[in-house]
């Protein structure tokens, strides 16, 4: 299984230590993270899915899912029932799907009621 707080850098810090402390108790907050599906199957937009659970922790109102179609990879932590917790790309893989994939996304957010 994945490591939790793996990457061993300050960001580990920043996102255990000081996000939790931060009201965002309903707040509309949307999560997009930029992965390798290719080289990193197992763990693809990990980072993405971390955010999300200490923002959907701290009362936050987690806006725009997407569809995990299009994509090839094994897991991930931003995966949340089949879909995506918000926008991934794969720039590495799939660079010429990212503009279209952002616009549909930020169209489904003002869908939301997000802005």
């Amino acid at each position: 299984d994945e490591e939790s707080e793996r990457s061993g850098t300050s960001w580990d810090q920043w996102l255990y230590d000081n996000l939790p402390n931060i009201d965002v108790s309903g707040k509309n907050v949307a999560v997009f993270g930029v992965g390798d599906q290719a080289s990193y199957s197992e763990y693809y937009c990990d980072a993405a899915g971390e955010l999300y659970d200490l923002f959907e922790g701290a009362g936050a109102k987690m806006c725009g899912f997407t569809s995990t179609d299009g994509y090839d990879h094994e897991s991930s932590k931003a995966m949340r029932d089949g879909k995506f917790i918000g926008l991934m790309c794969d720039e590495d893989n799939q660079y010429d799907m990212s503009e279209d994939r952002a616009k549909a996304w930020i169209g489904q957010l003002k869908d939301e009621g997000f802005f």
